[in-house]
């Protein structure tokens, strides 16, 4: 196993374990969950509806959420992070510096990471065609005009083979977790 695969793994052991800690910790309150949960199904909302057209890199994806924003994943990626510090309430709202950093790192990070990889590679595959789209449709957030309608459609196929179902699952078991607490169905961590 190379390098790479190696941080990648231990980069979302730590993520995944950081979002454990902060849900367990939670104090969600029904204001807390009423904002962030929705926040976090809309995010999902619209990761389902780019995974059902996304065939990665092979094909150059102008369709659906393409239309709006080249990066509909990671909209909804920001939509849940959101959803997520605002849902999973702690004292003294450290959960809200928690959900700052957060957007430093998908903000100063994560994001041009990103941009710096994957356009550079879909321009070498999909050449002038991906440089009109791109200098066309925003990075991140969607615009309300939209790229014309590609001949793509969303298929189960797709959504099924970027395994969106598994952040469908996650995603509704973290927010019926917090919904439990703060009606005090669950009860908080120990004071």
């Amino acid at each position: 196993m190379g390098q790479r695969p190696v941080a990648n793994i231990l980069r979302l052991v730590v993520l995944y374990a950081g979002i454990a800690l902060l849900i367990y910790l939670s104090r969600p309150s029904l204001w807390s969950v009423a904002i962030g949960v929705p926040l976090i199904a809309l995010g999902e909302i619209v990761r389902v509806w780019a995974a059902g057209y996304l065939v990665k890199t092979r094909q150059l994806i102008t369709g659906g959420p393409y239309r709006h924003t080249r990066n509909p994943l990671y909209f909804g990626r920001f939509l849940i992070l959101t959803g997520l510090g605002i849902a999973a309430w702690l004292p003294w709202g450290i959960n809200l510096l928690l959900l700052v950093a957060g957007w430093l790192g998908f903000f100063g990070y994560y994001l041009p990471r990103k941009e710096r990889i994957e356009p550079a590679r879909l321009e070498e595959t999909h050449g002038e065609p991906y440089r009109r789209y791109r200098d066309a449709v925003p990075a991140l957030f969607p615009r309300f005009g939209a790229w014309p309608p590609g001949e793509q459609r969303w298929k189960l196929e797709n959504f099924m083979r970027n395994r969106e179902y598994m952040m469908i699952v996650g995603l509704g078991l973290i927010s019926a977790f917090l919904v439990a607490k703060a009606t005090g169905a669950v009860p908080g961590p120990p004071v």
